[in-house]
Formats: structure tokens, sequence, C-alpha cells
């Protein structure tokens, strides 16, 4: 055991008994004992809470009559120590009242031996080790079923439901797993759209019994139509009797419709660059023409079937066609783009200049598989430049123009950042409007604190009534000028769909569909959590959805009480700026005289401590708990400075910022 001694706690009111015992004990081999004695359970408790033990053994018949009690005393305090008792007599009803009050095992005092005794001690040690060891196994299984976000079945062949786990439920719009089994009793004919599926899915399993992503359209229980795939393997008895299949589902209506949209942007592609008036070609690694538009095949005055597996050597002069291969070699290799003004000769020998494109072509591994190219005609342009001195003293002053560009780009970022405070509010209303800030039902505070001159988190105070404040608060994804433009895109949009403030979902659903269309041009998705609420005074309510973004917390000063804003069990809505069509769902919770809403964004946890460690975010809500009865802005400091004192000083590595809301009945202000 680790050179640890093995230590038994004796618990026998007879001294002469308790050293028979000890001296049986000591000879035991295998482990190094250890034992310690008391004469009652109330000192023998005393000694399990202080130094504990592998195990415990209990005289039957100790001078306070409990008897077999004691047993459940001792379990009590010390349910994972096992427990043996001994008795004076071998009783096998005895024996089995002790095992049955939760005893490992029953001793007889006259029939112990060092190997019996040694013996016993540890199997009912490794005993109890297997039980909280199978036991912890359960509840990892029961969490992973009851909370993974595919859904877990098991089905009998004829169609009917035998389990399924609470995600299965939700992708099929029930309302719980009892439900589903209860109302979808005959999959073939009320789940599946395509009416043979089940009997495909069937035909397969008894082929091969496993299926691996069956993609089919199904019926969700309000009608609604999505894609699933489903993983199943079939479950069968020792004789080979098939029992039930048992799988997997994944809702995949997302993935479809991107595949869909895939099909569409490359039926676009296609239309668009055979009506565009440049020449656009490809070649694979070996430099042959994989793909011509119609206007290089003029170019080249051939066909498309005359080019295709064919290289520049069979059209062009051999030293042009030799260049244009060092072009593709150095573009491929480095995986570099190549934008150049070249000269180009048809084959009727015409020479002219045009203006080339030239980009790796790479397969789903991010590996080089060839180049395209575009290139258009521009002879006239060049004919008329300016001899190649004037080219060179505009190539000086673009340099210097390019010098001053940079001193004023810096500048700007440091006015970009300067604005983005301005854009925060700058004081907060009151409510009802003519109160004071002391006197103001809803009393607000902030802190923001960007990781560079400018940042990706912002958030906003506006009344929306006499009684009611929205109160918005987002994350762009990284910290530079990328995510500052759109967090003031945002600013912009939230004060423009003031109108729908009043119920938040409806607010985020359109604030995600108007920022969807600004970003569907950009080169990559700019992800986008986003938490909304409105406080309403007169109805003592809080209002609320969430975008992907960590929940806010609700804190009851009355109580001292601290809980996540949870979105009723319902599965976490999106980012914004993925999907336009995204519907995100309005919650209510009760907001009383007392209560504080903590708003925050990531940046206030997972923050690098000393020897690898991280501030975590039960560390943060542990941290407003402690601190819950101070007014707002000084619980915010208080936390601020353990964050900063956990870093050691070092700077946050993402924006942070911190939105407060308190509930107050009129009077002075505490803080």
């Amino acid at each position: 055991m680790d050179n640890q001694p093995f230590r038994v706690l004796l618990i026998d009111d007879d001294a002469a008994a308790a050293d028979r015992f000890g001296g049986i004990l000591a000879r035991a081999r295998g482990d190094r004992f250890e034992l310690v004695v008391e004469r009652d359970v109330p000192a023998a408790l005393l000694r399990l809470a202080e130094t504990g033990a592998e195990a415990v053994v209990l005289d039957d018949s100790l001078a306070d009559g409990a008897g077999l009690l004691n047993i459940r005393r001792v379990l009590e305090q010390a349910p994972s120590v096992p427990l043996l008792v001994l008795g004076q007599t071998d009783e096998e009803a005895r024996a089995l009242a002790a095992v049955h009050e939760g005893a490992e095992d029953y001793l007889v005092a006259n029939l112990l031996t060092p190997q019996i005794l040694g013996r016993s001690l540890r199997f009912a040690s490794e005993q109890r080790r297997n039980e909280a060891a199978l036991r912890a196994a359960e509840q990892k299984y029961h969490g992973i079923f009851e909370h993974i976000v595919e859904g877990i079945f098991q089905t009998t062949e004829d169609g009917r439901y035998l389990s399924a786990n609470p995600a299965l439920a939700r992708i099929y719009g029930y309302a719980s797993p009892a439900e589903l089994i209860a109302e979808l009793t005959d999959i073939g004919r009320k789940l599946y759209v395509a009416p043979a599926r089940r009997a495909q899915f069937v035909e397969i399993m008894a082929e091969h019994d496993t299926v691996t992503d069956f993609e089919s359209e199904i019926y969700r229980k309000d009608g609604s139509i999505i894609w699933i795939a489903e993983n199943v393997r079939a479950i069968r008895d020792a004789a080979g009797r098939l029992r039930c299949y048992e799988g997997t589902v994944e809702d995949i209506t997302q993935r479809k419709k991107a595949e869909q949209d895939l099909r569409d942007s490359e039926a676009l592609y296609h239309s668009l660059v055979e009506t565009l008036p440049q020449n656009i070609f490809r070649k694979d690694l070996e430099k042959r023409f994989t793909f011509v538009n119609q206007r290089f095949c003029k170019t080249l005055n051939r066909t498309a079937a005359e080019i295709l597996g064919r290289t520049d050597f069979d059209f062009f002069p051999a030293e042009l066609a030799e260049k244009y291969r060092r072009d593709d070699d150095e573009i491929m290799r480095s995986g570099k783009p190549l934008e150049a003004q070249e000269i180009h000769q048809s084959p009727g020998g015409e020479k002219q200049f045009v203006q080339t494109v030239k980009t790796p072509l790479y397969d789903a591994q991010k590996r080089v598989i060839g180049l395209q190219a575009i290139f258009w005609d521009i002879t006239a342009r060049k004919r008329a430049e300016e001899q190649a001195r004037l080219a060179t003293a505009e190539l000086a002053r673009s340099q210097e123009a390019l010098r001053k560009k940079n001193a004023e780009m810096e500048a700007d970022l440091k006015m970009a950042g300067d604005i983005q405070q301005q854009m925060l509010p700058q004081t907060y209303p009151a409510f009802p409007p003519a109160a004071t800030p002391a006197q103001s039902r809803l009393r607000f505070s902030h802190r923001f604190l960007p990781t560079g001159t400018v940042g990706g988190d912002y958030f906003n105070i506006q009344a929306l009534s006499d009684s009611e404040a929205g109160l918005f608060i987002c994350d762009v994804m990284g910290h530079g000028v990328r995510s500052a433009l759109v967090a003031a895109m945002l600013r912009a949009l939230v004060e423009e769909l003031k109108p729908l403030g009043n119920d938040p979902g409806r607010f985020l659903s359109q604030l995600n569909h108007d920022l969807c269309a600004i970003l569907q041009h950009t080169d990559s998705p700019l992800l986008t959590t986003a938490f909304y609420a409105v406080a309403d005074v007169a109805r003592g309510e809080l209002r609320f959805a969430n975008a992907g973004h960590p929940q806010p917390l609700l804190v009851h000063r009355p109580a001292g009480d601290v809980e996540f804003l949870h979105t009723s069990g319902a599965r976490p809505q999106r980012a914004l700026g993925l999907f336009g069509d995204t519907e995100y769902v309005t919650h209510r919770r009760p907001l009383a005289a007392g209560d504080l809403v903590v708003m925050f964004t990531d940046g206030l946890y997972e923050v690098d401590g000393p020897d690898d460690s991280l501030y975590t975010l039960e560390q943060f809500v542990e941290a407003v708990r402690r601190r819950a009865a101070l007014p707002a802005a000084a619980l915010f400091d208080a936390v601020l400075a353990e964050i900063q004192a956990f870093a050691e000083g070092r700077p946050f590595s993402d924006d942070v910022c911190m939105v407060g809301m308190e509930v107050a009945a009129v009077g002075p202000n505490p803080t």
C-alpha cells in the first residue's frame, strides 16, 4: 500500500479482548497494519474525523447496548470506510443482520487467525474501493447520457423506442424522453419522411449489424422536417438473437444546407467564370491545364479539348513557356500568390502586355495541388505609361506617401481607441427619468479594459420607458481593428433596433440578421457572442436572451445567493454573425429590490496564473459571492484586484468588460 500503514480502528470496551485482537493483527502478513483502539462509538467517530482509517472493526457487544445499530452510526459519518463486525458467537442470523446493516463482513472472535483477519481486512478495503469506483463510473455514464449533445437511443426491430436521452428528445422536438417513447411508437411510419427509409435501415442492419452516417429526412413532433445522421449497431444475446438497435443521432440540417449552398456556389462560380471578360485557367502540379474558360480558348484559338492536359510549351515560344514554368514552380513551392504584368505572345505572333494574377490551389488537407490564374490585356495602358525615369520618381513618391500613410494609420488607430471609449455610455439613465442618481430604481456600474488600443467588447445601457432599461453586452472574436469595427457596427445596429428593445429574443434575432447581411461578403466570419436583457421594475421582471455569451450572474443580496441566468434548460443558442435565420428565445425571471445583475465577457476568467494554473469561472463566481453585499462598483474593483493578484500583475490577455445593474427601493443610494 505504497509503504503506508494499513490503519485499523477497533471499537471495543474490553481491554483484554482488544489486546488479543491486536496480537492476532500483529501476526497478519501482507500489509503493515497499525491498530488504534477506542472504547466507545463517539470517541471512535472523533478519531475517524481527525485521522481516518482504512477499516473499522466494531465489537457488537459494547456496553452501550446498541448492538448492530452502532453500524449505522459509524457508516453515517464515514460511509467510504469498510466496517467489519466482531462477534462472540458464530450465528449465521447474526452475521446476516450485520451485513444487512452495512457491514462488509462478520468475524467470530474465537475463530480469528492472523491469515483470516488480514485477508478479511484487505478484502473489505478492496471491495469498498471497487464499489466507489463503480459508483463513479455509473455517475459518469449517466452524466454523459444526460448531457451529451448527440441523441442516444435503443429501438426494437419493429420500430419502438426502448430508451432515449434528453438530447434526442430535443432534436425530435419532444419535451422529454418519456414523451418521445410514449408517442413515437412506429418509427417507420411516423419518423422518416421517405416511407421506405426504415426498411432500408433494417435491411442494412440485417446484413452488416452496423450502419454509419445513415442520413435521412425526418419529421419533428411539430411536423417540421430536419436532416439527421445515424450511427447504429445491433445488440445481440449470447445465442446471436437480435435484442435491439443502439446508436446515436446528430442533427445535420445546417450541414446539409451548407452542402447545398456549396453546390449552388460552385454552379454560380462556373457561370461567372464563363461570362467574365478575363482569361481564366487552372493547372495541376505537372503544369498541365485542367480547366479553361471560353475567353482563354478564344485567346489561343483552340477548343477546351485541345488545351486540357497540355502545357504552355504546346502553345507559346520556348523562352516564354519556360518563364511561365519558373513562375508556376515558385508559386506552388512557396504557396504565395503572384501578381505581375507580363509579355504575352498569342499563337498568331502578336505581342501584348497582360496583367496576371496567379494563386496556389489547395486540397482539404491544405496541400498545394496546382494553381489558378486570371489575366487580361493591358497593352493599351502599358503603351500609355510614362518612361522609366518618371516611373522611378513615382515609385519614390509612392514610398514616401506610404510612410506618411503608416504614420496616419497609427494616429488613426489611437483616435479609434479614443472614439471607442466615447462610444461606451458616459452617463447612465435614471428611473424614473426625473430621479437623481441616488433616487433611481435602477443603478448601473461598469468596468471596460481593452487589451490593445481598440477592443472587441462593447456594452450599452438605454432607457426603453420610464420603468424599463435595456442592457446589451457583446464580445467580438479577437481584440484588434477588425473586432473593433464590428463592435462599432453593433453599436449602430443596437441603437437602430431600439424600437424592438422590449423583446430580447426578437431584438437579438433582428440584430443577428442585420449583422449577417453586413458580414456575408467578408473573407472569414467574425463570431460575436451577445446577451441582451430588459429590466422592468414596474413588473418586477427581467427578460433576456442569450447568443452564445457567458451567462450573467443574478445576485440576490437579501439572501446572499448567486446564480447564473440560465435559459430554462434550453439548448445554448448560436453566437451572432453565423447564420442569418437564427431565432433567439426570450426568457423571464423575477427581479426584486436588492438584486444585482452582473454581465461580463470571457476575458475575466481562464486567466493565466502561477505554475500554469488558470483563474476559472467557478473562482470568479465565488469571488462575487463573497462580496455580494458590496455596491456594484466596489464589488467590480475588488474582483478585478483579486484576478490581477492571481495573475501576478500580468495584463489580461483578452478584453474585459463588466456591467452591473442594481435594483433598489426609492431612497438614498447605499454606494
